[in-house]
């Protein structure tokens, strides 16, 4: 294989023992039918099963599995961060390891790639084996997201898709912590168009995406490309103010004709206070979500920890800190070192925080 591949595949694993022999088995059928050269980057994601150790039994094999072993679990997004990091394709594809996302789709990714697109994304045409609640809630999901964003992120898409490397520099460049991918691409811009696949049922293991994290993932998305929610504050207040100097003149009037004992009482004021209060408690918990997110990316915390990695060489991370790995493919290097964007620290920081390198 020479030095530089022509595809990297990334594939985020957490807890996925019993996918990954047939994950590797059916890329390996797919990448060697293209004839060029490819590796695939494995981004263990702080898995409890035996995920990192058949990983490891796998890339004593062929070197062209690699694996990049998080010191604990940083999350999905993250980890196919990690992935793009080190990836040094040509053209970098990224897919999960439950194999609904099928291989096989790649090659029709490809044929767009060498067509001249710089983004071919695969869109979810039939969801197969998923509920209806969870078929319904993406739908929906994609269809309000797209409304409000400027950003246009292509309906019912994943993170299942093919990068030219120039779109790989471009996210490899933004480093929010609260990360959503494909709204990250499409951001970035380029030629995109899309493809068509059926989404299988998970063949083995249970849904990563559990409600709370899907939940968590939405606000991510919404917070990351759309002001909508800030946005709208104004207008619910405006709205507000309105009935309450129409209620005003109502209740003036009513009292006027009626009696001063029409609508009186205190149940009516506790009721508006009450009411008034859920607004305000609910446009802070918004503004909250903001300013967190804000309060992540000033603390300047690395994106990932970086226990060990397998496959990589002496090559450096697109993010600048050096790290230095095994020569020999199938071996690991033990490492604390936290590879993340260090531009713009002063010179002395640098100096005093620089990990020192093994041989």
């Amino acid at each position: 294989m020479s030095s530089r591949p022509r595809y990297s595949i990334i594939a985020p694993i957490y807890n996925e023992e019993g996918n990954i022999p047939k994950l590797y088995e059916r890329i390996r059928t797919v990448m060697d039918s293209t004839g060029e050269d490819w590796e695939l980057i494995t981004v263990n994601d702080g898995s409890r099963d035996g995920s990192l150790a058949l990983l490891e039994e796998i890339a004593a094999t062929d070197e062209r599995l690699k694996i990049v072993n998080f010191a604990r679990n940083f999350g999905h997004q993250i980890a196919v961060t990690a992935g793009i990091d080190y990836a040094t394709g040509d053209a970098v594809v990224l897919i999960d390891a439950d194999l609904q996302d099928p291989p096989e789709v790649i090659l029709e990714m490809i044929e767009r790639w060498k067509a001249g697109y710089q983004v071919v994304y695969a869109v979810r045409e039939e969801r197969r084996g998923e509920s209806w609640f969870k078929v319904f809630s993406a739908k929906l999901f994609y269809r309000v997201l797209y409304r409000i964003t400027d950003v246009d992120i292509p309906l019912d898409t994943g993170d299942f898709r093919l990068m030219d490397e120039k779109v790989v520099g471009v996210l490899k460049s933004m480093r929010e912590h609260n990360r959503f991918i494909r709204g990250m691409t499409s951001w970035a811009g380029f030629r995109q168009t899309g493809v068509g696949y059926v989404r299988e049922e998970r063949d083995w293991g249970e849904t990563k995406y559990p409600l709370r994290k899907m939940l968590r993932f939405a606000l991510d998305a919404v917070t990351g490309f759309s002001y909508f929610p800030l946005q709208i504050m104004i207008y619910v207040s405006l709205t507000l103010g309105i009935v309450a100097a129409l209620t005003m003149l109502v209740v003036a009037f009513l009292r006027l004709t009626q009696g001063e004992s029409f609508f009186g009482g205190q149940a009516t004021t506790i009721v508006v206070v009450l009411l008034m209060s859920s607004f305000q408690l609910f446009f802070l918990f918004i503004m909250g979500q903001y300013v967190a997110r804000i309060y992540d990316d000033v603390r300047g915390r690395p994106l990932y920890v970086i226990a060990s990695d397998t496959g990589f060489g002496g090559q450096q991370t697109a993010n600048g800190a050096r790290t230095t790995r095994s020569l020999q493919p199938a071996r690991t290097r033990e490492s604390s070192e936290v590879p993340f964007d260090r531009q713009g620290e002063p010179e002395a920081l640098k100096a005093a925080t620089t990990p020192d390198t093994k041989a």
